[in-house]
């Protein structure tokens, strides 16, 4: 498939897919006049990669991890280094949830002083 419908199918922008591409991390074959076509098998990798990305690794992990995860061959390397980046995501969570809890509480309170006729005399 082309790069367009790569990109239609992945919901990935064909920018951000040419970026996978020099950061070696997806691999295309080019045809006589240089398109690039990708085999079925790069819809999930994108995917994959996606995730990755939103989980918050960079391109340079992903690259040293993708393609054990890909083979499902793991290494005490690999697993060292996935159990790193879950407890990174695990103490975000933790972090966004406490952020949650307290901006919730505040919430709380101003809609108890509002209804009692008590409005905050908010700035900005």
């Amino acid at each position: 498939m082309r790069i367009g419908e790569l990109a239609a199918r992945t919901g990935v922008s064909v920018r951000a897919l040419r970026y996978y591409e020099e950061q070696q991390l997806l691999v295309s074959a080019r045809s006589a006049s240089g398109q690039r076509h990708y085999p079925e098998g790069a819809v999930g990798r994108v995917q994959l990669i996606q995730q990755l990305y939103a989980a918050g690794l960079s391109s340079r992990t992903i690259l040293g991890i993708l393609p054990c995860v890909l083979t499902g061959e793991v290494t005490p390397e690999l697993l060292d280094r996935l159990t790193t980046e879950r407890d990174r995501i695990n103490d975000q969570i933790t972090g966004l949830t406490s952020t949650r809890d307290r901006l919730n509480a505040i919430i709380t309170t101003s809609a108890s002083s509002l209804a009692a006729g008590k409005p905050c005399a908010a700035q900005g």
